[in-house]
């Protein structure tokens, strides 16, 4: 009797326990098993490794690996791994696709349409960018087309884990890439928003450049650049001086460039421009007259444009980007009339900052190609220019057969331009136009766009905004 009383008691306390599990789990809306953590879907993908993951508050972020063909018209011509990082929010939620063209960062950081959207975000390293090189790296294997497939191949694999909408984005040449992905691969993004990216159409054909540099800032403000510029070219010998004195103590080469003296030049000529590229017209207060030091002008020269930037040191990471340029995306130039004949070597092309045993030619049908597409295709893309960056000068024009695309310009920006910085009223709409694509605009934005605003308050930390320095190289 005792051990039936003691049978029917367990009996009525397991099943006391199992109502109020099923209970629970009706009222967290999971009837079904626990899905895997997100970090084990994603090492799941065949070829995705893991290298590190580090904590963020409110987000789970990956730095990763991702084995891809080094020729995807030949995937057995060998493979490389290339690098990528994942900002994981939720799998119900949007996806963000950013690339800034160039290498990736591997700390944590969110760009401008992954806090509108509240988002995921995935960041990929550009292929030949190191780590995320081959070995040996065949160049012809680096074009816009591959890279785009690279890009294409990432969200196959990742869609499968982040089913909601997906945006692609990046700022000066990620806001290229950006582009030529969605020409290469139109149904793979609900969305494009592409930041300051120039568009070289005719390579040979730069006077936009020329109208820009005449009209950009106030009268005052160019000529004061203009003439430390010139200034810089009057007094190479004891400027050059300096600059010698500098590269043996960083232990500094000019093996790629040819000679110290086409570095210098270089980085002179690059002064007005990279001025405008990355500093605002109110800054032209910290410009020294014609009249001041050598060691003034000398300084200013140097924190502007840089003295580093053309050794072989400083060149050595970007020699895909000057690759692409001197085969297919085409160098800016300009003439600078008010240097007179100081210059003795004028724009020095892309070919002369990427080592010799690299083979180049350049491909001038490449860019026009891109660009028919854009003015006749374009469909969901947002272009987003800076009013004072001279990248602006030459860029992205949708024609009239293009469906729900614009083109913003944010007054009194230059290379760091958004949609933060646009009038209110373009702010607004380019802000609402980013939610639809994602498809997570509020019922009131979807009735009223000039209360769109971004889903995701400002985080000082994960908004930094580190602009990539896109070289002022001209050909």
């Amino acid at each position: 009797m005792r051990k039936a009383l003691r049978w029917l008691l367990s009996l009525v306390l397991l099943v006391g326990t199992l109502g109020a599990a099923g209970a629970a789990t009706a009222a967290d809306g999971n009837a079904g098993p626990a899905a895997p953590d997100i970090k084990d879907q994603i090492l799941a993908i065949p070829g995705m490794s893991l290298i590190e993951e580090k904590p963020y508050p409110g987000y789970r972020y990956f730095v990763l690996n991702y084995t891809q063909p080094v020729d995807h018209e030949r995937p057995s011509k060998g493979t490389f791994k290339q690098r990528l990082t994942l900002l994981h929010k939720d799998t119900s939620r949007p996806t963000v696709f950013f690339t800034s063209g160039y290498g990736v960062s591997t700390n944590p950081s969110r760009s401008e349409p992954t806090r509108i959207i509240d988002g995921n975000q995935v960041s990929l390293e550009y292929r030949f960018f190191t780590p995320s090189r081959p070995e040996p790296a065949d160049w012809s294997k680096l074009d816009y087309e591959q890279a785009a497939a690279d890009q294409h191949r990432i969200f196959g694999e990742l869609k499968k884990i982040y089913p909601k909408k997906w945006l692609a984005t990046g700022g000066s040449k990620g806001g290229m890439t950006a582009t030529y992905y969605e020409r290469f691969h139109p149904r793979d993004m609900d969305g494009v928003v592409a930041y300051v990216a120039p568009n070289d159409v005719v390579n040979n054909e730069d006077s936009a450049y020329d109208r820009f540099f005449e009209q950009v800032g106030t009268e005052e403000c160019r000529a004061k650049l203009n003439a430390v510029q010139r200034e810089a070219l009057v007094r190479r010998e004891p400027l050059e001086k300096m600059y010698e004195t500098w590269a043996k103590a960083e232990g500094a080469n000019f093996t790629t460039v040819g000679t110290l003296d086409k570095a210098y030049e270089a980085v002179v000529l690059d002064f007005v421009w990279a001025f405008w590229q990355y500093s605002l017209e109110a800054d032209c207060e910290s410009i020294p007259p014609a009249t001041a030091s050598d060691e003034e002008i000398y300084n200013i020269i140097d924190a502007i444009s840089g003295f580093s930037f053309y050794t072989d040191q400083g060149l050595a990471g970007y020699t895909p980007y000057y690759y692409q340029a001197g085969t297919e995306l085409g160098a800016p130039t300009v003439k600078l009339p008010h240097l007179g004949n100081l210059s003795r070597y004028g724009y020095q092309p892309p070919r002369n900052f990427v080592p010799r045993d690299i083979p180049m030619k350049f491909r001038p049908w490449e860019m026009p190609s891109v660009d028919n597409w854009v003015r006749h295709h374009a469909n969901r893309m947002m272009f987003v220019y800076g009013e004072n960056d001279p990248w602006g000068a030459e860029r992205f024009r949708p024609g009239r057969d293009t469906k729900d695309t614009y083109v913003f310009t944010a007054p009194g920006a230059n290379h760091g331009a958004n949609v933060a910085g646009l009038v209110p009223d373009e702010q607004a709409k380019a802000t609402a136009r980013i939610l639809a694509w994602a498809d997570v605009a509020p019922a009131a934005v979807q009735q009223d766009a000039a209360k769109a605003k971004p889903l995701a308050g400002f985080d000082a930390k994960l908004d930094k905004r580190d602009l990539e320095r896109m070289p002022t190289l001209r050909q």
